[in-house]
């Protein structure tokens, strides 16, 4: 203890001398978080809690069952949205989700659009109960990802967490398909009640519905995975890890035998292919896009066939329903230009008598249902997170791999919403795929971003870590014994 004097010579209260730092143990293994320059450098995430409301949230989409509280039909998906909805708002108004973003606001503009076209239509009392639910659905589960996805560690289990789901799902689906019978929806319909269990076949196949409402639903769910899966979950892992983790993915996908999932699946392949492959090539975002757009011009000008119609009529495992989705196209557009405004939200939309009522494209749907603006708004939050997360400078090669993961997934999304409709479980987890990406606006990294994907031996682990001043999650002579 030592006195220090005032500048007036008057001695002030003692100081106690500032001990020395315990040192961390030396058996630390080199994989430990090793802090430089204020990042963290780290060979695996980081072992930590996931959020309890995001896991419930995930885990209830994929319990199928449905019960009704007076006039409501809940589900347990919802039930978690209900009680998190208020502490999302409070956390994100309160700056708990990082900087606001316009997508925030569009998003929240979709809903209000939604709540005054139900009112215009149906009146206030309808308006709020359909658009409370609206806006349940949609701001719930953006703002639970955008409030609890806040860093690379949180994306990876939020991932890990769907590949865990999909992969105890995929021995069942393989049951479901080579024998007729869902097992888990027979179970559940033992005590509660379930969804429908549909019975549709291809190719002498049943196609696997498995735990949601609809064989396609199944396919988008596990087909939006993809990248994600290979793009996180195999960064720094060997490749036959990263193969073996997507095959699982791709073999669900495909036992939905939907060519829309399957159009998604493909579009991340090539996404992901084209940016390992030509990784070298800083230009190389601005040579796809001319060539999407070459593609486009061609198909334009060269076929008998809207862009549109020829995608659909070449991407479908079925000529009926390739047909079926032109139709739905050319009357859905038409129903839009009837009624711009407020859309036609449940007095059913422009069509012949002889059509089902059913709308296999979620991005028309939005048009035709709840008007031009709640589309718009729609779309323009999808293009918003999509445009800053695939603009912004990332010099980091593990962010630059989540990054183009989270892209791929939208990707498919994006595709797949033209020739499907999402609805209940595969809508919000849409929704909740877009908030999952906004944390990458705001993450920062050391890794410099061409560095390959593979698995780094510890030794250039620790060899890091003594360049920057520690040995073994230590801190070394050099750095002064200062962290």
């Amino acid at each position: 203890m030592r006195a220090i004097l005032s500048n007036d010579g008057e001695p002030q209260a003692p100081v106690k001398a500032r001990a020395p730092r315990p040192s961390r143990p030396a058996g630390r293994s080199a994989g430990a978080r090793i802090r430089t320059s204020g990042a963290i450098a780290e060979d695996h995430p980081a072992r930590g809690t996931r959020s309890l409301s995001v896991t419930l949230f995930l885990v209830s989409l994929f319990l199928p069952l449905v019960f009704n509280v007076g006039n409501l039909a809940l589900s347990p998906f919802r039930l978690v949205l209900l009680a998190t909805i208020l502490p999302c708002l409070y956390k994100w108004a309160s700056g708990g989700a990082g900087r606001l973003r316009f997508a925030d606001f569009t998003l929240l503009l979709y809903c209000f659009w939604c709540f005054i076209s139900l009112c215009a239509v149906h009146g206030l009392s309808q308006g709020l109960q359909s658009g409370g639910i609206q806006f349940i659905e949609t701001m719930g589960p953006y703002l639970l990802a955008r409030c609890y996805i806040r860093s690379a560690d949180d994306y990876y289990r939020v991932t890990l967490l769907l590949f865990r789901v999909i992969l105890f799902l995929m021995p069942f689906a393989f049951f479901e398909a080579l024998t007729g019978k869902n097992i888990l929806l027979d179970l559940t319909r033992i005590v509660f009640t379930t969804h429908p269990n549909l019975h549709d076949t291809r190719w002498g196949l049943r196609r696997v519905q498995s735990v949601v409402e609809h064989p396609i639903l199944f396919g988008v769910i596990c087909g939006a995975m993809l990248g994600p899966v290979y793009c996180v979950l195999g960064y720094a892992k060997t490749a036959s890890e990263r193969y073996a983790k997507a095959a699982v993915i791709a073999t669900t996908t495909f036992l939905s035998m939907s060519s829309g999932p399957q159009s998604g699946l493909f579009a991340q392949i090539i996404v992901i292919a084209w940016d390992r492959v030509l990784v070298r090539i800083n230009a190389r975002w601005k040579l796809f896009w001319a060539s999407l757009c070459t593609g486009y011009v061609f198909v334009a000008t060269m076929s008998n066939q809207s862009v549109f119609e020829f995608f659909i009529t070449h991407f479908s495992f079925s000529p009926e329903n390739a047909y079926y989705r032109v139709l739905i196209w050319n009357f859905g557009t038409g129903s839009v230009m009837n009624h711009p405004l407020f859309g036609t939200t449940m007095i059913g939309w422009d069509r012949p008598d002889w059509m089902p009522p059913s709308i296999d494209m979620f991005w028309l749907y939005q048009a035709i249902i709840y008007g031009i603006p709640a589309a718009a708004a729609m779309l323009v939050t999808f293009l918003a997170v999509f445009a800053a997360v695939a603009t912004r400078k990332i010099d980091d090669a593990k962010l630059a791999s989540y990054r183009l993961g989270f892209l791929a997934s939208l990707t498919g999304f994006f595709l797949v919403g033209w020739t499907v409709h999402f609805w209940n479980a595969t809508y919000v987890l849409f929704i909740f795929s877009l908030g999952a990406g906004v944390w990458l606006l705001d993450a920062k990294g050391e890794e410099k971003p061409d560095e390959p994907m593979k698995r780094r031996p510890a030794r250039s682990i620790r060899m890091r870590a003594s360049s920057a001043g520690f040995e073994d999650g230590r801190p070394s002579a050099r750095s002064g014994g200062r962290e």
